[in-house]
C-alpha cells in the first residue's frame, strides 16, 4: 500500500487549519485540476487571473482526496480550511522540509537552472531516493508546491528557485533550507527590473540567505561576479565555497571537453577527484553545468562515480534543446532542436554555438528561427544586435526572426542571409514549412512570451511517422 503524502491530521497540524467532512489521506498535491490525480489534495490558490475556489467541484469530480480552501462554500467532500490558501501551501512546504532528513540542493542562476536541476536528479538517482521540482516550478507557488510534495523518506531533494525582481528568492530559500546552494551563472536577464548585472548578481546571491549553517555554496568561478557571490555566501555563513568552471583556481575545473553533435565528452577535476564522463546532450554549456552537478553530488556525500556514469543519460528538457528527427513523407527528414521555452543573450549564444557545431546531412542547411528576448529593458535593442557576431559564426543558411525586438537583428543580418522577419510567430509558420528540405538542421529559440511553440508544433506535424500512427489509431 502506498504511504500517504499527507494525512488530514498532519496537514491540520502543519497549517493550523480546520478540518471538515471527515478524515482523509492524500497521495499528492495539486493546484491545477487539469493535471490533478485521484488522491491528490487540491489547493485552491487565489491568483491574479483566476481563483482556485472556482474549481473545487472539478477537483472533487477528478478524485481529489480533499480540498484546501479559505472558504468551503460549494465543497461536498472533506476540506482543510485556512485563512489564506497560499500561506497554507507554504505551511505544508515548511512542514515537509522539517520532517524530512534529506540532503537538499537549491539551484538558481540566470541560465541553466532547469537543465542543471534535471541533470542533478539523474546524477543522484543511483545513490538513493530523489525528489525534485517538476518542470520549471521555481516561483512563489512552484517552490512551496514542490517542497510540499516531498515524501518523508526522501534522501536527496533538488529544488529550482527563480526570480525576476529583487527579494523574491529570500522567502523561497528560507522555506527550502538548502544544505547546498548553486548559482549556475549571472547574465543579462530581467534587465527591465534591474539596473545592471551587479544588481542581478545580488538578487541571485539571496539564495545563500537560506543556506543551513555550515552549508556549501557552489558558484560559477568563471563569472565576473564570483567575488561578489563568494562574499555574500561567506556573510550567510557558508562552511565551504566551491568554484566551478575553467578558471585555474576553480576547485571543480573543466580540463578538457570534446563536443559532438548529440553528446559531450568531459574531463574534469571534481573538488580534487579526476573524472572523465560523457553527457547525453550537446554543447559546452552542458559541460560547464555538469561541473556544478557533480560538485553538488560530492557535497551531499552521494556516489560520485555512479553520478558521472549517469550523466550519459542526461538529455535536454522539452523546450530547452530537445532534439527530434522529423521524417518527411516525401522521403528523408530534418533535425529539429527545440529551444522554444525561453531566451536571453547567454542562452541564445549557447544555442547558436550548438547549431554551428552540427554538420547538416547531404544538401541540408542550418536554419535559425529566433524570437524576441524579453525583459531586457532599455538595453533590449543593443543586446539583440549584439547577437550578430555569434549568428555569423554559426553560418546559417536561412534566418527567420520573430517579434519587434528581433527586427533589429534581422536588419543587421538581412543582407548576409536569406530568410524573413514577422511580427508574430504564427506568421512564420508557412514560410518556414515551405523552406524545409531533407537534411536541414533547425533551431527554434525565443522567450516564452514570444510564443515560438506554434512553429515547433507545426514542424513536428510534418513528421510522417506521427501521421501514420495517428491514422492507425483513428
Amino acid at each position: 500500500m502506498t504511504q500517504p503524502l499527507w494525512t488530514s491530521q498532519a496537514a491540520k497540524e502543519a497549517t493550523d487549519g480546520e478540518l471538515t467532512g471527515g478524515p482523509w489521506a492524500a497521495t499528492g498535491i495539486s493546484i491545477d485540476t487539469r493535471t490533478l490525480q485521484p488522491g491528490d489534495l487540491f489547493v485552491a490558490i487565489e491568483g491574479l487571473d483566476r481563483d482556485g475556489h472556482e474549481f473545487i467541484a472539478a477537483a472533487e469530480k477528478a478524485g481529489a482526496a480533499a480540498v484546501l480552501v479559505s472558504r468551503p462554500a460549494g465543497a461536498k467532500g472533506p476540506c482543510l480550511v485556512v485563512a489564506d490558501t497560499l500561506e497554507g501551501l507554504n505551511a505544508l512546504a515548511r512542514a515537509a522540509r522539517a520532517r524530512c532528513q534529506a540532503k537538499v540542493v537549491a539551484i538558481t542562476g540566470s541560465v541553466g537552472k532547469t537543465s542543471t536541476k534535471e541533470a542533478l536528479l539523474k546524477a543522484l538517482q543511483p545513490s538513493g531516493k530523489v525528489h525534485a521540482s517538476e518542470l520549471s516550478y521555481n516561483n512563489l507557488w512552484g517552490v512551496p508546491l514542490s517542497l510540499a510534495r516531498m515524501p518523508e523518506d526522501t534522501q536527496y531533494g533538488v529544488f529550482e528557485i527563480g526570480m525576476n525582481h529583487p527579494g523574491e528568492i529570500i522567502p523561497l530559500t528560507a522555506m527550502v533550507e538548502p544544505d547546498v546552494a548553486i548559482v549556475t551563472t549571472v547574465a543579462s536577464v530581467h534587465l527591465e527590473f534591474f539596473k545592471d548585472e551587479t544588481e542581478i548578481a545580488e538578487a541571485k546571491a539571496e539564495i545563500f540567505s537560506g543556506l543551513k549553517a555550515g552549508g556549501i555554496a557552489i558558484i560559477n568561478r568563471d563569472s565576473v561576479h564570483f567575488d561578489l557571490l563568494k562574499t555574500r555566501a561567506d556573510e550567510a555563513g557558508a562552511g565551504k565555497i566551491i568554484g566551478f568552471g575553467e578558471h585555474a583556481e576553480a576547485e571543480t575545473r573543466l580540463t578538457r571537453v570534446k563536443l559532438h553533435e548529440t553528446c559531450t565528452c568531459v574531463a574534469a577535476t571534481i573538488n580534487g577527484t579526476d573524472a572523465a564522463y560523457g553527457i547525453g546532450a550537446a554543447g559546452k554549456h552542458w559541460a560547464l553545468n555538469s561541473l556544478a552537478v557533480l560538485s553538488a553530488v560530492d557535497a551531499v556525500g552521494a556516489d560520485l562515480a555512479k553520478a558521472a556514469l549517469a550523466m550519459r543519460d542526461v538529455a535536454p528538457p522539452k523546450g530547452r534543446g530537445e532534439r527530434q528527427d522529423v521524417r518527411l513523407a516525401s522521403g528523408g527528414g530534418f533535425t529539429l532542436i527545440d529551444e522554444s521555452y525561453n531566451a536571453n543573450p547567454a542562452s541564445m549564444r549557447a544555442a547558436l554555438s550548438t547549431l554551428g557545431a552540427i554538420k547538416p546531412a547531404g544538401e541540408g542547411r542550418r536554419i535559425a528561427i529566433l524570437g524576441d528576448m524579453r525583459e531586457l529593458g532599455e538595453t533590449s535593442q543593443a543586446l539583440h544586435i549584439a547577437l550578430a557576431p555569434d549568428l555569423k559564426a554559426t553560418h546559417p543558411d536561412l534566418l527567420f526572426c520573430c517579434g519587434p525586438r528581433m527586427a533589429a537583428l534581422w536588419n543587421e543580418m538581412r543582407d548576409m542571409v536569406d530568410g524573413a522577419h514577422a511580427a508574430v510567430s504564427t506568421d512564420l509558420i508557412d514560410p518556414v514549412i515551405s523552406a524545409i528540405r531533407n537534411g536541414d538542421v533547425v533551431t527554434i529559440k525565443g522567450s516564452l512570451g514570444t510564443n515560438m511553440a506554434p512553429i515547433v508544433s507545426a514542424l513536428l506535424d510534418l513528421d510522417c511517422k506521427q501521421s501514420q500512427n495517428t491514422a492507425k489509431g483513428a
